[in-house]
């Protein structure tokens, strides 16, 4: 597979690619999903609620936070993350804005 050559793609275009990752794996969904049922912040519980190993949990939990969807705080010798309000709804906007495109073409190309 060859390199994505992001750089050739405007920084809309990587955006929505990037957040678009964020769902690619049902791992994340579910760890998204336990967040916002938990209502607040979340420990350890990941592990016992969706059934992965801590080391997989931690991975996927790096890559939500790491484009900004969860917020993590330390607390005791553990971290806690919650959803990222304001980066939430904006990948909201973002993704809700390229999916209610229209097409401009008036006639049936297809």
């Amino acid at each position: 597979m060859g390199l994505t050559k992001s750089e050739k793609f405007s920084a809309k275009q990587n955006q929505i690619a990037t957040l678009a990752k964020a769902f690619a794996h049902p791992a994340r969904v579910a760890i998204l999903q336990q967040i916002f049922k938990s209502n607040t912040c979340i420990c350890g519980d990941l592990v016992d609620e969706i059934g992965l190993a801590q080391a997989t949990i931690s991975q996927h939990l790096r890559e939500l936070k790491n484009i900004g969807l969860i917020k993590g705080n330390i607390e005791g010798t553990s971290v806690c993350y919650c959803i990222d309000e304001e980066n939430w709804n904006n990948m909201k906007s973002v993704i809700s804005n390229f999916i209610e495109q229209k097409n401009n073409n008036s006639s049936d190309c297809c």
